[in-house]
């Protein structure tokens, strides 16, 4: 079965990093965009980054610019978010998404996504 899994979320101090992965199995990253969401209570999901097919990569969240990079390792099926001086404001549960197949627009939209991961909690206090 078609299946995204992601890891590596954890409580880190503010200043501090880290790397979230996004393993596929079932299909191949090849095929879809892969996005990044974060949602924190009371909110509404939002884009955070997504890396296209091609490997062209998209910030949807101004507020993680010079922060965040994304990244896809094609030997093991599995994209990253590589988080870098981390606010408590970041502080949320993280999502991966592959978008439908059929659609190339990689976008910060839900909407686009047709598989979702089950998150992982990333929480950013002293």
């Amino acid at each position: 079965q078609l299946q995204l899994v992601e890891s590596g979320g954890g409580l880190v101090q503010p200043g501090g990093s880290l790397r979230l992965s996004c393993a596929a199995s079932g299909f191949s990253l090849l095929y879809s965009s892969i996005g990044w969401f974060r949602q924190a209570p009371g909110k509404e999901r939002e884009g955070v980054l997504c890396i296209s097919r091609s490997g062209d990569s998209t910030n949807y969240a101004d507020s993680v610019k010079g922060r965040f990079t994304i990244s896809r390792d094609d030997a093991k099926n599995t994209v990253f978010l590589q988080m870098n001086s981390l606010k408590a404001e970041d502080t949320a549960v993280y999502y991966c998404a592959a978008e439908r197949a059929a659609w190339n627009y990689c976008s910060g939209d839900t909407r686009t996504y047709e598989y979702w991961g089950q998150g992982t909690q990333v929480t950013v206090s002293s």
